[in-house]
């Protein structure tokens, strides 16, 4: 027994043993592979991938899991990518696929990987034509396509450019990226007017042909989106054909900025590249890679050891699988390898059966997130997030040079720093092809363009030529077009950003209406012409916006009011009626300030009651305006009354004056008014109208309520003249650029109401969707700034006319006096205040001035006073009790016993001794004293 435990112990300490081991030793998890070993991305993959896993167990020593690569070569294949890729899932059991390397190549993989649901990581594949959108288990650990175009169109706003050629590879990789681009830049108003596919096998002839090609249109700016292979042809050939030197701008996707060592590309090129934060770990992993490189590929030129793009990618690729790998379960680490439940052979597409761990795989792939080489991995929907773009610029050597940065968020700016925000839109300094410092224009005067087809009416009558005329030489066949409308358009040609080739075609005799059809349908190009802007011609073309702001006016025949039915009251007319009531309302108030002044004191102004009340009223009434004549004859006392007069006579001499000159004028100058004065009469009349054929204004009548009937159609300015001269119509309606040219010629027979309605104005017609109308609407709203439309319409209408009459004298209005009107009524006012204040201060003086003056016998005491001054009998006054002082009754003429003169100083009235009898008694008394 002893021995058996003794065997036993030794078993079971082998099995723990052998159990301990087993736990100790990470489970090994195949991954795939698939590249293109040749190409310099396939070159840089072989070095990376293997050096990021060693990294990462090295920084993870204690992994559950390890990364086993399976690497296969599709030597650029496609077919030979999707046959590898069936080979590493069904066969070699691989869990994952890293690849493959092209874009074409990874949309196939990608669909199979997701029937056998296989996750797919691609680190190379940017085109937009494959997705995780279309395929779920598919995954981009690089940048699409699709998030550089921003920084595109970014770059031609900045520098102006609106035209912009594309010169892409014409396959899967080049073609989707296209739609992307060409969106872009529409989204910021520039365009694409050529587009260079070239295939991926184009020999140098090829490309040179069409860079010629290229050369003899008019833009400059050129955008290459290509591999490298193809890319450097399209260089060579450029330097060729001197199409890299002052004036052209060539801008390389990141795709070929990755790969700058492989491209080649010449002085002044500017490229984008994603920002890469510069970090100690970058710088170390930057000098092992470099020694690694040239160890794997002793062959290769040591400038492709260079850290770019693609290799960041695939080191973040790959530390991204090994960390995912790590999270995985440990019943999807012991599931079996390859796919399980196919019901047909390893290369039986239709049967594939599924991986046990792709579902969780996937989901450990897309929530990895840590801080990479190329800075933050994470991907977001299965797409990396987009990061910042450097703007690089390409010096001699092939050495790069920062000039700025664009993210989605501030868009373009100097540094990357979050605070540069502020000063957005700068980029430094770039030099240029040609080693030039000189910001290209991007466009030159085309060799060879198909020019615009301009219509232009040619059958304008000769009163509107300033507007616009159309010119064809019988011998020569030459056209000529001039006119405010010509010239407008011209100099909205030159503001352009650049050059649009253009000729003027005669249109045929034709409702605008039709004309703006033949545009839109493609028979014109554009139309320049007198054509306002409406709502049904809106909806065939697309408008500039208006050059001229034109109104719906309405024209008649001038009649001169002398002869009307109102001259018994043509004395009225000098003056507006506002200005005949204030003038009135002055008139009564300086007479009633006069009064309010005079009348206490001043007996012709009713003083001590020698007016009646009534004649008080008249004479204030009658002061007022018997100063119009100057012919007051009533005597003023007091100096605010001078003073209020003063100022009130100074008005109205000028009140008078300007009366008579403007009665004067209206009697022996025609007073000229029109003989409709505004639609409404118009409407309501039997009058019929004139308008220009071919004209707008009829509908517009018709919608108004007006009958079609009284609407009559003339063709020229001279039909109008005679029509409205012998009465065959009332008015003309027409819009005001016309009647300007017809007033000018006509101007002392017919006048322009003012009834107007706005209309769209006058505008330049192009085909709807098309890119000059924007860059027409600016270039006319930088004449409209600059005051260039004014300087055009004075040179073919002349200088702007006021719109009146010479032979129409207007009414004096209350404006023209209203300053003077103000003085005088605030000299009143002021002059009724002091008054006031004169008489409250003498009332609150009588009564204390009477207090002071009483004598001090008792109040019953009677006192009779002799008037010394008056004469010797003067009336005496009694003092009642109440203190008031009383005329007492005076005796009669016999009673008046004479004095002698001598004696008057000497008499004095002795007090009464009894209250009640001041009678005779008293007087004797007095008398015998």
């Amino acid at each position: 027994m002893t021995g058996d435990a003794h065997l036993l112990f030794l078993l079971v300490g082998f099995a723990a043993c052998l159990l301990a081991t087993s736990r100790s030793q990470p489970t090994e998890v195949k991954v795939g592979l698939i590249i293109d070993a040749d190409s310099p991305v396939g070159k840089i993959a072989t070095t990376t991938i293997p050096m990021a896993l060693d990294d990462f167990y090295a920084a993870f020593p204690n992994s559950t899991a390890r990364i086993k690569i399976l690497q296969h070569d599709a030597g650029g294949d496609v077919v030979a990518a999707a046959s590898a890729a069936l080979q590493l899932m069904t066969t070699e059991g691989a869990r994952a696929i890293l690849g493959p390397q092209s874009s074409i190549a990874s949309a196939f993989v990608a669909d199979l990987a997701t029937e056998a649901e296989v996750p797919v990581l691609s680190f190379s594949a940017t085109s937009p034509s494959v997705s995780p959108t279309t395929a779920r288990f598919f995954s981009r650990a690089a940048q699409s396509d699709a998030a550089q175009v921003g920084a595109i169109a970014a770059l031609a706003t900045f520098f102006g450019w609106r035209r912009v050629v594309t010169i892409y590879q014409d396959d899967d990789y080049g073609a989707p990226f296209l739609p992307f681009l060409v969106d872009a830049l529409e989204s910021v108003r520039a365009e694409v007017p050529y587009r260079c596919a070239l295939p991926a096998d184009a020999s140098p002839d090829a490309v040179a042909a069409e860079l010629y090609r290229m050369e003899s249109k008019q833009t400059r700016v050129f955008v290459l989106h290509t591999h490298q292979e193809l890319a450097r042809r399209v260089f060579a050939a450029a330097v060729g054909g001197g199409m890299t030197g002052e004036g052209y701008v060539w801008i390389i996707t990141e795709g070929l900025s990755g790969l700058l060592g492989s491209v080649e590309p010449p002085q002044g090129v500017i490229g984008l590249a994603p920002y890469v934060p510069t970090t100690p770990r970058l710088r170390d992993v930057k000098k092992r890679w470099a020694h690694r490189y040239m160890r794997d590929h002793p062959n290769d030129d040591l400038s492709h050891a260079v850290v770019g793009s693609y290799a960041l990618w695939a080191y973040d690729a790959a530390w991204a699988v090994a960390s995912a790998a790590e999270r995985l379960s440990a019943s999807d680490l012991s599931s079996p390898p390859g796919l399980q439940g196919g019901t047909g052979g390893d290369t039986d597409i239709s049967g594939l059966g599924k991986s046990g761990s792709g579902e969780e795989f996937l989901r450990a792939i897309s929530d990895t997130k840590f801080e990479g080489l190329g800075g933050r991995f994470e991907l977001v929907d299965g797409e990396l997030v987009v990061p910042t773009y450097r703007v690089i610029n390409i010096m001699d050597g092939g050495k790069e040079r920062g000039a700025g940065f664009w993210s989605p968020l501030f868009g373009l700016r100097r540094h990357v720093s979050r605070r540069s925000n502020i000063a957005g839109g700068e980029l430094a300094p770039v030099i240029w092809p040609g080693e030039s410092a000189v910001q290209p224009r991007g466009w030159v005067q085309p060799t060879s363009s198909v020019k615009l087809r301009v219509a232009v009416p040619g059958n304008v009558s000769d009163s509107y030529r300033p507007i616009v005329h159309l010119d064809v030489d019988p011998v020569t066949n030459q056209t000529t077009a001039g006119g405010l409308v010509i010239e407008v358009f011209e100099a909205a040609v030159r503001l352009l950003p650049y050059a649009l080739p253009f000729e003027y075609v005669r249109a045929n005799s034709m409702p605008y209406d039709k004309l703006v059809e033949a545009v839109g349908n493609g028979t014109f190009d554009a139309a320049v012409a007198d054509m306002t802007i409406t709502e049904y011609r809106a909806s065939h073309v697309d408008f500039t916006l208006p050059y001229v702001a034109t109104d719906i006016a309405m024209v008649v025949p001038l009649r001169d009011q002398r002869s009307s039915k109102l001259m018994w009251f043509f004395f009225l007319k000098p003056l507006s009626n506002d200005l005949w009531l204030v003038s009135g309302a002055l008139f009564l108030f300086t007479g009633f300030v006069i009064w309010f002044i005079e009348h206490q004191d001043n007996e012709d102004f009713g003083a001590k009651n020698k007016l009646t009340p009534s004649n008080q009223v008249g004479t204030l009434v009658y002061f007022g305006f018997s100063t119009l004549v100057f012919a007051h004859r009533e005597r003023l006392e007091s100096n605010l009354s001078r003073l209020v007069v003063v100022v009130w006579v100074f008005v109205v001499l000028i009140l008078q004056s300007s009366y008579t000159a403007s009665l004067t004028s209206m009697l022996t100058v025609p007073q000229l008014e029109p003989t409709i004065p505004d639609y409404r009469m118009l409407l309501q009349g039997a009058d019929k109208v004139g308008i220009m054929n071919n004209s707008f204004t009829g509908e517009a009548l018709i919608q108004s309520g007006f009958p079609q009937d009284r609407i009559v159609r003339y063709p020229n300015a001279r039909s109008f003249q005679d029509a409205l001269l012998n009465g065959s119509i009332g008015a003309v309606v027409n819009e005001t650029p016309y009647f300007n040219i017809f007033l000018k010629t006509y101007i002392n027979k017919f006048a322009m109401t003012d009834q107007r309605n706005m209309t769209g104005g006058f505008g330049f017609a192009f085909p709807r969707g098309s890119p000059y109308v924007t860059d027409m609407s600016q270039a006319i709203l930088k004449l409209t700034e600059s005051d260039e439309i004014d300087r055009i319409e004075r040179k073919w209408f002349g200088d702007p006319d006021n719109g009146d009459s010479p032979f129409t004298s207007e009414r004096l209005s209350l404006k023209s006096f209203l300053s003077l009107f103000l003085i005088t009524g605030v000299t009143s006012l002021v002059c009724c205040v002091v008054q006031l204040i004169f008489n409250f201060h003498d009332n609150c003086r009588q009564p204390i001035q009477q207090i002071t003056s009483r004598p001090s016998s008792p109040p019953e005491a009677h006192i009779v006073m002799m008037d010394v001054v008056g004469g010797p009998h003067s009336a005496p006054y009694t003092s009642e009790g109440s203190g008031s002082l009383e005329m007492a009754t005076p005796p009669a003429a016999d009673e008046i016993e004479p004095v002698a003169s001598g004696q008057a100083e000497e008499e004095a009235v002795a007090p009464a001794h009894h209250p009640d009898s001041p009678g005779e008694n008293d007087t004797e008394q007095a008398t015998s004293q």
